[in-house]
């Protein structure tokens, strides 16, 4: 398998090893994210997923308590918390060979959740929905995925436009990797920002060119399942996108992804595993 130039991330509680590539289990805290069976709003339901997806081989679950999907209405601070904050403290629990992420842009949703469990912070504004959230990171050392979103989640698909996608998304996470490493964030992870800011020929550029995002020395991670470059390329809805997003699972990997944030974790293990056997002989 092709992999990238760093092949661990380190964690609170010792070293994840990416000689294979991690699972990022979804978990959305949420009544209105674009994946409906996504959607975990009771303690009851939440702790059977969780579980299978443990089961299944996830390492990591981020946990995200609004929806980011295009056109989604920010939600305030305290509701967040009530949101994820129960749902981390029975993750780390019940399960504590799993790491928690918060998927936030808020500073102080960031740094609660860490105090309830949270080893990584997932943050798709790159710092510029709430500046605080970099101040958390670099006081914390956790992990902090990088993301690069082209507008906010508001306006991001209205109409997206770049002259060259990959050159702007690597010219941009190298920048604000410069600016992190300033003020103390060196463990980071990067993300491309797959249907953040992109219509499907940007999505697909950047995935065809995701080997050039290893020069940034940074563990890649990739956020493709189920979205609208896979549903609306065959035609169908984010619910029958799963043998499509095993697809462009592998193509990943091939290229070097080393976590895959994912809604369904076994079939993702599945990928994982076969690509790892096709890679070896």
């Amino acid at each position: 398998m092709k992999t990238g130039n760093c092949q661990s991330i380190k964690l609170m509680r010792g070293i994840l090893s990416l000689d294979e590539a991690q699972i990022m289990g979804i978990i959305n805290c949420t009544p209105d994210s674009f994946h409906e069976a996504s959607r975990q709003m009771t303690m009851d339901s939440l702790s059977k997923t969780i579980e299978k997806m443990f089961k299944d081989g996830a390492r990591i679950i981020d946990f995200g308590g609004q929806s980011t999907r295009p056109g989604a209405e920010q939600v305030g601070i305290q509701e967040e918390m009530d949101r994820v904050l129960p749902a981390i403290e029975l993750t780390r629990a019940t399960f504590p060979e799993l790491i928690c992420s918060i998927d936030t842009f808020y500073g102080a949703v960031a740094e609660a959740a860490i105090e309830a469990g949270a080893e990584i912070i997932n943050d798709i504004s790159a710092g510029s929905m709430d500046e605080s959230i970099w101040s958390v990171a670099a006081r914390t050392q956790v992990p902090y995925v990088l993301m690069h979103m082209q507008g906010t989640p508001m306006d991001m698909q209205l109409a997206p436009s770049y002259t060259n996608v990959s050159q702007e998304v690597f010219v941009f996470l190298q920048e604000k990797l410069a600016q992190l490493a300033a003020i103390g964030i060196e463990e980071v992870i990067i993300d491309l920002g797959f249907g953040f800011g992109k219509n499907t020929a940007h999505n697909y550029e950047l995935l065809r060119n995701l080997e050039l995002f290893h020069t940034l020395q940074k563990p890649i991670l990739t956020g493709i399942s189920r979205k609208s470059m896979i549903y609306k390329t065959l035609g169908i809805d984010a619910s029958e996108a799963l043998n499509g997003t095993s697809i462009l699972h592998a193509w990943a990997l091939e290229r070097g992804s080393q976590i895959l944030r994912v809604h369904d974790v076994k079939e993702a293990k599945e990928a994982i595993q076969l690509w790892s056997a096709f890679s070896s002989y």
